[in-house]
């Protein structure tokens, strides 16, 4: 097949999807397409990548970044604050009950005072401000619930069978080559194997949750059309994840696979508090076999790779010993700039990159302790929230505990607490917001703010509870 019918039929695929999907819902807000764009420029490549056709790092939009990127980025953050203003939203509310993470990002906007390059440090801060503006865009619909299938729906329709047209039909862009080995690297709409495995890790967990949660629905027609449509995309993400071959996301959408099923199980839900510890725990348990034996190097021999994570452990030693401020830092997103980088890319095992391959460490370089601790603290009262919606199991509780959950392990081996598209993903699932919803009047059309259409548009407006 020509390329460029290839590409036509994917065009036609992909408007079909999004008009005809039988999962549409249309109470939800033309306001979700906000942060679909914003995570399809985050999860794939930055405009001007697109229109210009060179890959450089997503992490250097703001820096010195393109003027198209800038602006694109602008303007979807000023659109996000119009709509959330638009919506009422309760920010007094959301400080409240989020407080661990607004003081993350708070200490994130402190320590630009002590970056080397403060103005690029601020820049950057308020980029990644972006990326908590559109998951309050998301979780602050009328329909919530609706809102987040329709996110992660409209993310694998866009990202998937893009990535499979580009590497079958357009190799210059869906492939690259290995600088050290010379071996071809399918990478299909991002710009690295591993961010090819990001993508396909949030479809196949957002998809397996979407059918487990409708499988008991799965003799009306419409759920069939559904079931048939996840599990198509189930098995392109899977295909994809294979060609990617990105140990890190098929580790974790394997344990995100057994953490749905387990809660969604029968057995889950009579074990509740076993399921919660178990989690954690889990997770503790790695921690203490991967540092105190060699967990990782161990699996990796038997499974015929590098036994140092593809030079991860050498890349850990060699940051680590630059000896950063260990209380506050370099300051936000400040360790991969001037002097420094330019003295790790002299390394044979550092050349070329620029992040630490653990998000925790990244954290630790950029923050220090302070600010690894205050991640923590996010992450444990998180964890509480997601906890008391699995009794009663509501539907979004076992999406937001693997979301959870994944992202513990896949920062292991990979940087993913900032502009990522797994930090967005699990923000999803750890925010707790105002709804701004109450029962509609009449009928299911679009229920949106007065002043939102003037932002979008839309019509209507709902108010209430909390999810």
């Amino acid at each position: 097949m020509a390329p460029h019918l290839a590409l036509l039929l994917w065009l036609v695929l992909l408007l079909g999807l999004l008009w005809f999907d039988p999962a549409r819902e249309p109470g939800v807000s033309l306001a979700l397409w906000v942060p679909t764009i914003w995570m399809f420029f985050i999860a794939s490549r930055l405009p001007d990548q697109w229109v210009g056709g060179h890959v450089a790092s997503g992490a250097a939009a703001f820096e010195t970044g393109d003027s198209l990127d800038q602006v694109v980025f602008l303007f979807l953050i000023l659109l996000a604050i119009g709509i959330l203003v638009s919506r009422g939203f309760k920010w007094t509310d959301f400080f409240a009950r989020n407080a661990p993470l607004v003081i993350f990002i708070s200490f994130g906007l402190l320590s630009v005072i002590w970056s080397d390059f403060p103005f690029v440090a601020f820049k950057r801060w308020f980029r990644d401000l972006g990326n908590y503006l559109m998951v309050l865009i998301v979780l602050s619909d009328p329909h919530p619930l609706e809102a987040v299938r329709t996110f992660f729906r409209r993310f694998c329709f866009l990202l998937i069978p893009l990535s499979i047209l580009l590497i079958k039909y357009y190799p210059d862009i869906g492939v690259q080559y290995s600088a050290w080995t010379g071996g071809a690297m399918n990478v299909g709409s991002a710009t690295s194997k591993n961010g090819l495995g990001a993508i396909c890790l949030i479809s196949g967990v957002c998809l397996l949750w979407d059918t487990a949660t409708r499988w008991s629905n799965r003799r009306g027609r419409r759920a069939k059309t559904i079931l048939l449509i996840n599990f198509a995309f189930l098995v392109m993400s899977v295909w994809l994840l294979h060609l990617a071959n990105s140990a890190t996301s098929r580790v974790c959408l394997a344990v995100g696979c057994l953490v749905i099923l387990a809660i969604q199980s029968g057995w889950g839900k009579r074990h509740v508090g076993f399921l919660k510890v178990l989690i954690p725990m889990t997770f503790c348990l790695y921690l203490m076999l991967a540092f105190g034996f060699n967990l990782n190097g161990e699996l990796a021999s038997q499974l015929g790779r590098d036994p140092t994570l593809t030079d991860r452990t050498a890349i850990w030693k060699l940051v680590l010993s630059l000896h950063t401020n260990p209380l506050v830092g370099t300051g936000y997103e400040s360790f991969w700039l001037g002097p420094r980088l330019e003295s790790l890319w002299q390394s044979e095992s550092a050349r070329g990159i620029n992040e630490a391959h653990n998000g925790y460490l990244e954290v630790y370089l950029n923050l220090g302790t302070i600010g690894v601790f205050l991640l923590g603290l996010f992450l444990v009262t998180s964890y509480r929230n997601i906890c008391k919606k699995l009794r009663p199991l509501s539907s979004l509780a076992s999406l937001r505990s693997a979301l959870w959950t994944i992202t513990l392990f896949y920062n292991m081996t990979e940087a993913a607490f900032k502009w990522h598209p797994m930090w967005i993903a699990f923000l999803v699932g750890a925010i707790t917001v105002p709804e701004n919803v109450e029962k509609p009047s009449s009928d299911h059309t679009y229920f949106v703010s007065s002043r939102e259409r003037g932002v979008l548009v839309a019509a209507g407006r709902v108010q209430g509870d909390y999810i």
